[in-house]
């Protein structure tokens, strides 16, 4: 009886803390938070709802007696736009003025958001197009369930895609920060290289003959996340000024990532693996 009521004071006093915290660590604005699907919730989380009802139940059970769809015309137009839209999110931040000028001197210790305020909601305008690049990104899995490529809907896969709009909406609509921004650099980068692959294979087997560079990509996504732990766990050890709350979930979700991409790599990649499939 007494663990039990420790254990319950215990888990109380943690999330009054956290609470406490989040109330001091959040940042709201008139502006940002009236954009598109930042305000109310539901509409975002209804998104990610739905996406997963249609991955896990609903797609697969539609195809079940059916034959592939022939989308490749789709994919092939789906896969140039997200090369383009990725590399204008990249273009977005440098060709924004002081953009580095204000990550280079303040990233550890951000100013108050007035000073920079149109600095700051240019950047958080960028974060806004880097969140519903998340949205488009939940086509992937639509369109392997639709050619009945059921096996690439994997756990990595769905966590990735439907945690991912979470976290940017999130982010955006309670913090408004820069400590995202290494993280969605790389993260755009690796998307160009990313779906100018996918654009390549979807041309058919003449091309894709010489695409030998796709193990690669999950090599550079796992060398993504141990970058942004490194920088996130820096931001604890100078104790920059970064919201706690979600530097911490970052972390976290950063192993999550790093250990499910690399078991992914291992199981796809591995010299064992290419033993026993042949």
């Amino acid at each position: 009886m007494k663990n039990a009521t420790f254990m319950f004071d215990f888990l109380q006093n943690t999330k009054d803390n956290f609470f406490e915290v989040f109330e001091k660590e959040v940042v709201y604005d008139d502006i940002v938070d009236s954009w598109f699907l930042m305000d109310p919730a539901w509409p975002v989380f209804a998104i990610v709802l739905v996406y997963l009802s249609f991955v896990l139940i609903i797609g697969p059970r539609f195809m079940k007696n059916r034959e592939p769809f022939k989308l490749k015309g789709i994919i092939l137009i789906y896969n140039i736009t997200q090369v383009f839209y990725n590399a204008f999110l990249l273009y977005w931040f440098f060709s924004t003025p002081n953009s580095m000028f204000y990550f280079w001197k303040y990233s550890c210790h951000p100013e108050e958001r007035q000073r920079f305020y149109l600095l700051l909601l240019e950047l958080n305008r960028g974060s806004w197009f880097y969140f519903f690049s998340k949205i488009l990104d939940l086509l992937d899995t639509v369109f392997f369930i639709l050619r009945k490529k059921n096996s690439h809907v994997t756990l990595l896969h769905v966590y990735h895609h439907a945690i991912m709009v979470i976290s940017c909406w999130v982010h955006l609509r309670f913090y408004k920060g820069i400590e995202c921004l290494v993280a969605g650099l790389i993260n755009v980068f690796i998307h160009v290289i990313m779906y100018s692959y996918y654009f390549l294979s979807a041309m058919g087997p003449s091309v894709q003959k010489y695409l030998w560079w796709k193990k690669y990509l999950t090599l550079m996504q796992i060398i993504q996340f141990i970058i942004v732990l490194i920088y996130l766990c820096c931001m604890f050890i100078f104790q920059c000024g970064f919201p706690k709350t979600f530097s911490l979930y970052m972390i976290c979700n950063a192993f999550v990532f790093l250990y499910l991409f690399t078991m992914f790599y291992m199981n796809t990649y591995s010299k064992n693996n290419k033993v026993k499939s042949s």
